[in-house]
């Protein structure tokens, strides 16, 4: 059986305790990944992932977002603007003393990927957004604010499950599907919910033409909730973008495919080599 070792660290952030899981690989190769998980949810998504691309020679931060996980909520209470956690990466990267990494997000992870490079760009080596549209979506911002009214009703956790399942894509096996489900009912429905908001209200299509470091837009031909022309037009916005399609997945490619570490490493490796 192989052993991963994992440091967690506890970080001062923003005055408040951030944590962050961070894998060292046996041999490196020298690029350091941040993974950025989707709203409500925590760094658990990318457990699998974070083991497989540490064993390809990775250095792998997986960071809990503010309110999320392990990490404390932000000052001002639940984040209703992902430039917020963008900054707040920013700021864990610098007390790491990381530089030149690549962020890899889902989700509004993907967006915040998606901001971090707009804005922090030259800061960067690369990023892959996942699942995420560049412009407000299908989010109805009027019906979220709504929903915060009874975040914390019972059925709030069945509506979890199910739009969870109803994402996951048809290649995807029933009980692997319905682990995936289970564990997103973990969620505070207050943050998942002004996540959803700061997804909203965030529209970073015209810094796209900005982007100064490479970056793969990523969508799932079975996410019902992103529309996949709309992320392959981000890249063709993005200076050095690119688009992939895949087959058969859905909302949460880190969590749905098996493979997940060598088609994310083959993305970052046609990055690589097509920098002039």
């Amino acid at each position: 059986m192989t052993v991963h070792t994992v440091t967690a660290h506890h970080l001062v952030l923003h005055d408040r305790i951030g944590f962050v899981q961070d894998a060292t690989p046996r041999e490196p190769n020298g690029t350091t990944l941040v993974l950025v998980h989707t709203a409500g949810q925590s760094g658990v998504q990318w457990r699998h992932a974070l083991r497989s691309l540490s064993e390809l020679g990775y250095r792998v931060l997986v960071p809990d977002l503010p309110g999320h996980g392990h990490s404390e909520p932000a000052p001002g209470g639940a984040v209703r603007d992902l430039r917020e956690y963008a900054d707040w990466l920013v700021r864990l990267l610098e007390v790491l003393e990381v530089t030149r990494p690549v962020v890899v997000g889902c989700s509004i992870g993907g967006k915040i990927a998606q901001d971090l490079a707009a804005r922090y760009g030259d800061r960067l080596d690369a990023a892959v957004s996942m699942c995420a549209e560049s412009g407000p979506g299908r989010v109805q911002l009027h019906a979220l604010e709504r929903e915060l009214e009874d975040s914390a009703a019972a059925a709030r956790a069945d509506r979890t499950h199910l739009g969870t399942r109803a994402v996951v894509g048809r290649r995807v096996a029933r009980g692997r599907a319905e682990l995936i489900a289970r564990m997103h009912c973990r969620e505070d429905p207050l943050v998942s919910t002004s996540d959803l908001i700061g997804w909203g209200a965030h529209d970073v299509r015209p810094l796209l033409p900005r982007i100064p470091c490479p970056i793969t837009f990523v969508a799932g031909e079975d996410d019902l909730w992103v529309d996949a022309r709309s992320v392959a037009e981000s890249a063709r916005q993005a200076p050095d973008g690119r688009f992939v399609l895949l087959p058969g997945y859905g909302h949460y490619p880190m969590e749905e495919m098996d493979d997940f570490a060598k088609v994310l490493d083959g993305w970052l490796g046609e990055m690589k080599e097509g920098r002039p």
